[in-house]
């Protein structure tokens, strides 16, 4: 029984991946001074529409597993930008917080995301911007 060969360059998955890379590419070259990776921006971005999430919250809405979390908010909490405070509702869990210092930070790298995000859409056209958001959406839940 013959097979049919796959084209690895047109799966969805190969393409999915070649796509993320270069947002990521993006990202470094727009955010190259500020020392922040995607994940880490990510971050703050949760927190700078709801600071003072929990730490397994914003695991859940970033969908990032609770040890890569763990060394994330570290990371953020030795520059200065966050910092964990007791949950008074439960002792056991933490609330990540940010400082003067994070807070700050919007300003000045909001617009640098919008600018890497326009970069990395240059050749799509509105429409197709949100056919493929929604896609990724379904996919992604």
């Amino acid at each position: 029984m013959k097979t049919t060969p796959i084209d690895i360059e047109k799966t969805v998955g190969f393409l999915l991946a070649k796509a993320y890379q270069r947002a990521c590419l993006i990202f470094k070259e727009h955010f190259d001074q500020h020392e922040l990776t995607p994940q880490q921006f990510g971050l703050l971005g949760f927190l700078w529409r709801e600071d003072g999430l929990s730490q397994s919250l914003l695991s859940a809405k970033s969908q990032i597993d609770r040890t890569t979390m763990g060394g994330l908010i570290d990371r953020l909490e030795k520059e200065g930008l966050v910092v964990r405070k007791t949950d008074p509702g439960d002792r056991r869990a933490y609330r990540i917080c940010l400082t003067e210092k994070g807070k700050a930070l919007e300003p000045v790298l909001a617009p640098i995301a919008l600018r890497a995000q326009a970069m990395f859409i240059a050749k799509l056209d509105p429409q197709e911007v949100e056919t493929l958001t929604n896609l990724l959406e379904k996919i992604r839940h």
